[in-house]
């Protein structure tokens, strides 16, 4: 019975994930209510409080859940060696294209919150603590540079249909 029970409250979060990520292509977070989320997912008020206290709040559980997966491909990886850094690229390509409608849309500005931000933040104190060996104060401005940029282009490649393989020979899906 408990495995019953882990099965159905997987699938309500997940419901009501799709939901709003569902509501945020039409609409920013702010304009979104608990009605429309329950709504879409065909569950009721209650079901939605028990698992989290508003619509922000769910959508910083994906947002964590996108972000710790991240993190630890990122973790993982030792930027000393081209082969692995080239390997870690694609690795975290693939995952985008797995979680594409997620990604897409925390991307964009209608979530109203800081994913890019955050993301930015885990993805220069990685770089700062594994791939520069001197650090200055342009080290840093280099490395917001260089995040900022691959971020810009990654939602570009979402946006454009993820036409080009993650993989280095460049091939199409």
């Amino acid at each position: 019975m408990a495995v019953r029970l882990d099965r159905r409250k997987k699938y309500t979060r997940m419901v009501l994930k799709d939901s709003l990520m569902h509501l945020l292509n039409q609409k920013p977070l702010s304009a979104i209510t608990v009605k429309e989320i329950c709504m879409e997912a065909d569950i009721n008020r209650s079901t939605f409080y028990t698992h989290y206290k508003d619509p922000l709040d769910l959508l910083h559980q994906i947002e964590e859940e996108i972000i710790e997966e991240m993190n630890k491909h990122l973790t993982e990886c030792n930027f000393a060696k081209e082969e692995e850094s080239l390997q870690l690229t694609e690795t975290l390509l693939e995952y985008i294209i797995e979680q594409k409608h997620v990604c897409q849309t925390l991307l964009n500005q209608n979530t109203g919150t800081s994913f890019q931000k955050r993301v930015m933040i885990i993805a220069k104190q990685i770089l700062m603590d594994h791939a520069v060996t001197e650090k200055s104060d342009r080290t840093d401005y280099f490395i917001t540079f260089i995040i900022s940029g691959a971020i810009h282009v990654i939602k570009d490649w979402l946006n454009n249909g993820t036409k080009q393989s993650p993989k280095r020979n460049g091939g199409t899906n």
